[in-house]
């Protein structure tokens, strides 16, 4: 946890902005967890443990999270967005059960290898890349 406010501190200095005690907490919150979550679920925890920060302080401490790298925004098929922390951790991709939800993590070499040669066959500078994959787990077929 140290790491990831010493990470998002700089990151905020470096925007003229500072690391409220609300921004902290939604920090926190999302760092506690590993999975996806929502933003309604990060206020919601919020707000069990009698933490104050306002729905608009959530959405805008998340943006800043995303911009900052420390936090990716994934789609999974649901019409908004999940989060997740990714400070630390090897990049991955999702499959996504349209059925009944389940996220599959995985990382290939391979689609990571092809991609680097297509940005530097078509002189793309790359700074970043989500691939979801939708399609139906072995449970649901």
């Amino acid at each position: 946890m140290t790491r990831a406010i010493q990470t998002f501190t700089k990151y905020l200095n470096s925007k003229d902005l500072k690391l409220t005690k609300e921004r902290k907490a939604v920090l926190q919150e999302i760092f506690l967890h590993k999975g996806h979550l929502e933003a309604e679920d990060i206020l919601h925890s919020l707000r069990r443990k009698k933490k104050r920060a306002s729905r608009a302080t959530v959405y805008r401490t998340l943006d800043l999270l995303v911009d900052s790298g420390m936090v990716r925004k994934v789609d999974l098929g649901h019409g908004h967005s999940h989060y997740e922390h990714v400070l630390g951790h090897t990049h991955h991709e999702h499959m996504i059960c349209l059925k009944c939800g389940k996220v599959i993590e995985f990382s290939d070499k391979e689609i990571e290898r092809s991609l680097k040669q297509m940005c530097k066959k078509t002189e793309f500078k790359l700074t970043s890349h989500h691939l979801q994959v939708f399609g139906y787990c072995r449970d649901c077929r």
